[in-house]
């Protein structure tokens, strides 16, 4: 019954514009039930297309089965007065719906169309992604916001459909299965690790959320890991195609001597460095295969889930290149570089403070001798150790540390005052990484002496992981504008990249990455 085939990149940008409710239409709703706001003719189309475009960012609930699915799920298309469409499977769980066995949705790769927004909807589910129910219960979640709960719920429902702890127990379920799948740990361990309160609560929550008791969710002995790797072994999805050659070049250029080892091995290579948890520092190592990446780990269990949304952020595995690439094709000077480069990504951080740092210090040096200061820093001001690599300082510790200590590992004196007078506003709260407003982060940062338009649009793009910045300003920018005949004055050239928003992290990387004319 899907023969209408995929939805033509020429009118992507339409349909996901009726899709979110950018346009209105006229026609009747009929018996489908949907989010304020979308259009269930053109989600219908994208369903029965089974458009991967579409996978990640809108969910189907089927009434005559009591299933929910993704748009790509195998299974025969159901009548359109039996389908109800969710923004989140959250949603889909609060309103009786359980998970297709066949489609998976729970472990589909997520999407960025929240990253480059920033407002109170989008901070507070990168907030609940990165376990802040888990830490301070929806409470703590609203005070961080500067929000009441009420309102916070209330602007949730109106977006995705759940409040912010159906979000949090839905997160709490994929962790769970995700280690019940992968590894061999007891259920009363993954219980726990999982964030659930007691066995009994997990026990609930798993049968809501995919129809079946926790045990029958192991359906073969996990693989046994082997003595000389960590206790936690996991395979993460992602779509391909990825591009993990360019990725690993990024990653082994700016590989910081103490903190992170980067070596090649049968996947092509394996990045091993620290990660900051919020039970304590773990030592990480990734390596990407066709359409997943390999995580190794010793982090505490407790911190798996937030380990899982931090390597997913870092090496963008969330990225939806399909849709990226419609966008940024309509350009033809970007067209060729996206046909021959299609699974590019835009690697970010696991630790935005450090990258704030990394930007200060690459601040008119190369990358290499960028990397030779931060080498200092971590062996000069670093304290904790994690097995042969040391984690990188914390804000508070550069912060004591003082502009004259920090400046004695090589650094102008004016540039290590820059980086003690961030971490300073960075220690008391004044820069909030974690959940602050983008347009507020990148004010913030400004007001520093020292940190300049670059400097910010840096830290907006890798530490915040915003997919829509465009450093105008910056050198390498500027020489691929000059031989591919793009505008070189940052205002022209900024005038010219609204073309390609919401992507323009995207087209950035395809500008600094772009392969060079041999003469």
């Amino acid at each position: 019954m899907r023969e209408s085939g995929p939805i033509s990149a020429s009118r992507e940008s339409e349909a996901w514009g009726r899709l979110l409710g950018m346009t209105t239409t006229t026609e009747p709703r009929g018996a489908i039930t949907a989010p304020v706001g979308l259009d269930v003719d053109a989600a219908y189309q994208a369903l029965a297309a089974r458009d991967r475009r579409f996978d990640g960012r809108l969910w189907f609930g089927v009434t005559s089965t009591g299933v929910y699915c993704r748009p790509v799920c195998p299974a025969q298309t159901p009548k359109r007065a039996n389908v109800r469409f969710f923004a989140s499977p959250a949603a889909a769980v609060s309103s009786g719906f359980r998970a297709c066995r066949r489609c998976r949705p729970d472990s589909a790769p997520g999407s960025r169309h929240w990253d480059h927004r920033g407002d109170l909807a989008a901070r507070a589910l990168r907030l609940i992604a990165d376990g802040a129910v888990d830490d301070g219960g929806v409470a703590g979640l609203a005070r961080t916001l500067h929000v009441s709960e009420r309102h916070l719920h209330r602007t949730l429902v109106a977006e995705v459909g759940a409040g912010p702890l159906h979000l949090a127990v839905s997160r709490r379920a994929q962790t769970a299965r995700l280690l019940i799948e992968q590894t061999a740990l007891p259920l009363v361990d993954v219980a726990f690790a999982a964030g659930f309160s007691s066995v009994r609560q997990f026990n609930d929550v798993m049968r809501r959320e995919f129809g079946l008791p926790p045990s029958q969710l192991r359906r073969a002995p996990a693989a046994p890991v082997a003595a000389a790797d960590p206790a936690l072994v996991l395979r993460l999805r992602l779509r391909p195609p990825y591009d993990a050659r360019a990725v690993g070049g990024f990653l082994a250029a700016r590989a910081v001597e103490g903190l992170e080892v980067h070596e090649p091995s049968s996947y092509g290579w394996t990045h091993r460095r620290v990660v900051p948890l919020a039970i304590r520092p773990a030592a990480v190592a990734v390596e990407v295969g066709a359409d997943h990446a390999v995580v190794r780990s010793d982090a505490d269990l407790r911190d798996t889930a937030a380990l899982v949304h931090r390597v997913r952020r870092w090496l963008d595995l969330d990225a939806e290149p399909a849709t990226i690439g419609a966008a940024l094709s309509g350009d033809p000077v970007l067209a060729p570089l996206v046909a021959d480069r299609p699974g590019l990504r835009v690697p970010t951080t696991v630790d935005p403070w450090e990258t704030v740092v990394r930007a200060i210090v690459g601040q008119q040096v190369s990358v290499a001798g960028a990397r030779t200061l931060l080498g200092r820093i971590v062996r000069d001001l670093g304290t904790v150790g994690v097995g042969p690599l040391t984690a990188f300082p914390s804000a508070a510790a550069l912060a004591d540390a003082g502009p004259d200590r920090i400046a004695t590992i090589g650094m102008p004196g004016a540039r290590a005052r820059t980086v003690h007078a961030v971490a300073r506003a960075v220690a008391a709260g004044s820069v909030d990484l974690r959940s602050g407003d983008l347009d507020e982060v990148t004010e913030a940062l400004l007001a520093v002496p020292g940190v300049g338009p670059w400097t910010a649009a840096y830290v907006r793009l890798r530490a915040l992981g915003d997919p829509d910045v465009l450093p105008e300003t910056d050198l390498g920018v500027r020489h691929a504008a000059v031989a591919l005949g793009l505008p070189t004055a940052p205002r022209e050239l900024a005038e010219r990249a609204r073309a390609w928003s919401p992507w323009r992290s995207y087209a950035a990387q395809h500008l600094w990455t772009r392969p060079e004319e041999k003469p």
